[in-house]
């Protein structure tokens, strides 16, 4: 069988005046606690600490990154044993599908899953043999082992990763329960949340009629009026907050906003309540409601997040089976000059005001993205995202806005994952790369290395907690 090692140098630069300064400053922050402000675990993992239940479902099932090449290649979701919208699943063997999994682990080859898993395996679990076909029975089998152990319990590894703060996202529908069971228990593992109002804002969200007579009734607000509705929104905010959210995220098809009066503001939530709408008028409620969000946030503090351009649910098969977030969500172009003009004429110089910007179209790094956080003090720039949180992707980032932009209308790194033993690993290539860049700055005389070390512990552990306010007393 084929050895499993991670090389102490991967990812750091081949140059060999670079490599040696970058070794410095990634080794610098390697130990650093993780800020992870912004992702997709499930909080029940840390509110029932409970073991989990075997390695498929630990490493495959939650990571869309990983089925989803296995679907391009022919393998069904059904086969992977993928929940269901309906909430079924197929009944397959767990160690069956790791078998399928990892006679297809080929196929991840040179990509960031690879890199992800291959440290999962390694440094977590101790694996020193390469997954494959003939190593996949004895790593599931190490692997399930060890999950029964009180080390490998969601508690347990969020310590052991040197998690600071980690950031669920949930909707205002969501009742918090299990933030509260975390925040009332004994640990003291910082899992908070973060407001993600997406199925009560957009009126193409399957159920959105329904989703707002029930924000309705969490909020004891008559939402079937417009200023109810706002009240509404204001209310559960406020109950976010006070579970510990510091930041708001939309994930919005565009990044349009607009900026209507009250009455215009009015009489589209009228048409949108009593729906259905034509997809413009979608779009135009989509927008206006990112200005009213902003807004909220002048007045409570909570810092905005944008993550627009992706072509949500592609495969409409998909997703009637199998429902949201299956690997079907597909980058677009984006514009920000114009769609983000109406927010920016009216509140794009509020010194209260943080809105963090994501984007998914590259192409508006150098263009549009860093030109706009060079100038606006409301804007920061997230980090590259998604498709792009991959060392090119991260390279590519640094190279087309830090000359414009600079470091310090960044924001560090997110994982924004599903997948809660790959965060450690995602940081991880996340401070090689910058670790990298900056090394390269340092032998072109552009920085010195003090000034490096300086950044590269900003852009690992001060700038995310700076710009998601994590310095409350909340968190």
């Amino acid at each position: 069988m084929k050895a499993l090692t991670l090389h102490p140098d991967r990812l750091l630069p081949a140059s060999t005046a670079a490599r040696p300064v970058a070794r410095r400053l990634y080794e610098a922050v390697a130990k650093l606690p993780i800020i992870s402000p912004h992702g997709h675990t499930d909080p029940r993992w840390f509110a029932e600490d409970q073991p989990f239940p075997n390695p498929t479902d630990l490493l495959l099932v939650p990571d869309h990154y990983l089925f989803r090449m296995l679907v391009s290649q022919g393998v069904s979701l059904d086969a992977l044993g993928i929940p269901r919208a309906d909430g079924t699943r197929a009944e397959v063997d767990p160690r069956a599908v790791w078998r399928l999994f990892a006679g297809h682990y080929h196929l991840f080859r040179a990509t960031p899953s690879r890199t992800w898993l291959d440290w999962v395996l390694a440094e977590v679990f101790g694996v020193e043999v390469a997954l494959d076909p003939d190593s996949a029975d004895g790593i599931y089998d190490a692997i399930a082992e060890q999950l029964g152990g009180e080390a490998f319990r969601p508690r347990a590894l969020f310590d052991r990763f040197g998690i600071e703060v980690l950031a669920t996202t949930e909707s205002p529908l969501d009742d918090l329960t299990h933030h509260a069971v975390i925040r009332d228990s004994d640990w003291g593992g910082g899992v908070i949340t973060a407001y993600r109002p997406d199925p009560v804002v957009d009126p193409e969200f399957e159920g959105f009629h329904d989703n707002l007579a029930l924000l309705g009734e969490l909020a004891g607000e008559d939402t079937t009026t417009w200023s109810g509705y706002l009240a509404a929104h204001r209310r559960r905010r406020d109950f976010f907050r006070q579970a510990g959210a510091t930041s708001t995220d939309h994930g919005h098809p565009s990044a349009r906003t607009a900026d209507l009066d009250d009455g215009e503001a009015r009489a589209l939530f009228d048409r949108v309540r009593s729906g259905p709408v034509s997809a413009d008028e979608a779009e135009l409620f989509r927008a206006q409601m990112l200005t009213e969000m902003a807004r909220m946030s002048l007045d409570d503090g909570l810092v905005m997040q944008i993550h627009p351009g992706s072509f949500r649910n592609h495969s409409a098969g998909v997703f009637g089976r199998f429902g949201r977030d299956k690997g079907f969500d597909i980058p677009m172009r984006t514009d920000f000059v114009r769609d983000l003009k109406p927010l920016l004429d009216r509140f794009g110089l509020e010194p209260q005001l943080s809105i963090i910007l994501f984007t998914l179209d590259e192409t508006t790094y150098s263009r549009e993205l860093a030109p706009l956080a060079g100038a606006y003090p409301v804007l920061k720039l997230g980090p590259a995202w998604w498709f792009h949180d991959s060392p090119e992707g991260m390279r590519r980032f640094r190279h087309q806005t830090t000359e414009t932009a600079g470091f310090y209308n960044t924001v560090g790194f997110n994982d924004d994952t599903r997948a809660f033993l790959s965060i450690p690993a995602r940081h991880d290539v996340a401070r090689r790369i910058d670790a990298g860049f900056l090394a390269e700055r340092v032998v072109e005389h552009l920085l010195d290395e003090d000034e490096a070390l300086a950044l590269i512990r900003a852009l690992t552990y001060e700038l995310p907690r700076a710009a998601y306010r994590l310095d409350t007393d909340a968190c």
